[in-house]
């Protein structure tokens, strides 16, 4: 018997990558191995010298499919087996590595917005549905659409095996959300990146399209973000080190937020939940700051923080690199002066 294996991976298009995949037939007893495709047509290589090459990082079953059938995940490297430009993932791996001893951890809240005929899916053809209030976490069908694309989503997540903590309505009506974590990276990229796909999939059997758009409608509606939660061992285990945390990330607000998504200018508004892109503030339970230290962490001395700036359209290979390499960095030079200074006393 064989088996099918969809291979899944993201292409170069700018300034937000698409998604692509295509079916290898495998036979039984044989595990997917490397493959190729054209980077002609998918923006990663000129047509004289198309080839690249498809490297499996990540697999789990196909809940789409059933069976022995399964999804593989992989990461794009030109055909000398080097990570092609576009593939952001083996940073991620080199930067993880880097400061593993610090544990970090992350949890990715992912919003997005269903559109069918060029629309938010049930707005009315002229006008706007109702204003802002009713839609999130709501209930009732004159308000909620698409309930059951993110059932039958939210099972295949679950059937694939991907750490999906849940699913709510979002503010904006046709908005949506669903959580994937705790994870280390790049694993916790690796479930998103999964999840995004399914979630595109099977939106096309109800004949709706997925986007991930920083700022879906223009007015007083929410954008979509990916709320990204992230803490180190310090963090879970102290108060002082998410403070700490929070000083580093005001200290490069300028290369976070031109890595966080396209269109981060029209979402961080100020406005519908945010902070302004081109100011920086933290605080507890506070929404409305770029870092939200939950009200939990705050109570039991130790937890995470939020970063609620990333956009629902944000690499998580990118985010998390960024998040850990500025954070834990600031965390190992504050450290290594530590010790320097307790040395210096000693002697």
């Amino acid at each position: 018997m064989s088996y099918q294996a969809e291979y899944i991976w993201i292409d170069g298009t700018k300034p937000t990558p698409l998604m692509r995949n295509k079916t290898r037939i495998i036979q039984d007893g044989k595990a997917p191995d490397i493959w190729g495709f054209d980077g002609s047509s998918t923006n990663q290589a000129p047509g004289d010298d198309s080839d690249c090459v498809l490297q499996p990082v990540f697999q789990c079953q196909d809940p789409i499919r059933g069976g022995d059938n399964v999804l593989v995940l992989c990461e794009v490297l030109l055909t000398d087996f080097t990570p092609h430009p576009t593939n952001t993932r083996s940073s991620c791996v080199e930067t993880a590595e880097r400061f593993a001893d610090q544990e970090p951890m992350f949890g990715i809240e992912q919003e997005y917005t269903f559109f069918k005929d060029g629309r938010p899916l049930g707005w009315p053809v002229n006008g706007f549905p109702s204003p802002q209030g009713e839609y999130y976490c709501g209930v009732g069908g004159q308000k909620i659409v698409g309930r059951d694309i993110v059932e039958a989503h939210t099972i295949a997540c679950m059937e694939a095996g991907l750490h999906i903590e849940g699913t709510n309505a979002e503010v904006m009506m046709a908005q949506w959300e669903f959580q994937i974590g705790t994870l280390a990276p790049p694993e916790i990229g690796d479930e998103l990146w999964v999840a995004r796909w399914l979630l595109m999939r099977i939106a096309e059997d109800f004949d709706v399209e997925v986007r991930w758009d920083a700022k879906p409608v223009a007015g007083d509606w929410n954008g979509a973000g990916a709320h990204t939660n992230f803490s180190t061992l310090a963090m879970r285990n102290g108060f002082d080190p998410i403070i700490a945390g929070c000083e580093a990330l005001g200290r490069k607000v300028e290369e976070h937020i031109a890595n966080y998504g396209d269109g981060i200018e029209r979402r961080l508004t100020g406005k519908h939940e945010t902070a302004r892109y081109d100011e920086f503030s933290y605080g507890v339970s506070n929404r409305g700051a770029s870092i939200r230290i939950p009200w939990v962490a705050a109570k039991a001395g130790k937890g995470w923080l939020e970063d609620r700036r990333p956009n629902a359209n944000m690499d998580p290979y990118v985010v998390c690199r960024l998040m850990i390499d500025t954070v834990c960095s600031d965390a190992e030079g504050a450290h290594t002066s530590e010790t320097s200074s307790n040395l210096a006393d000693a002697i």
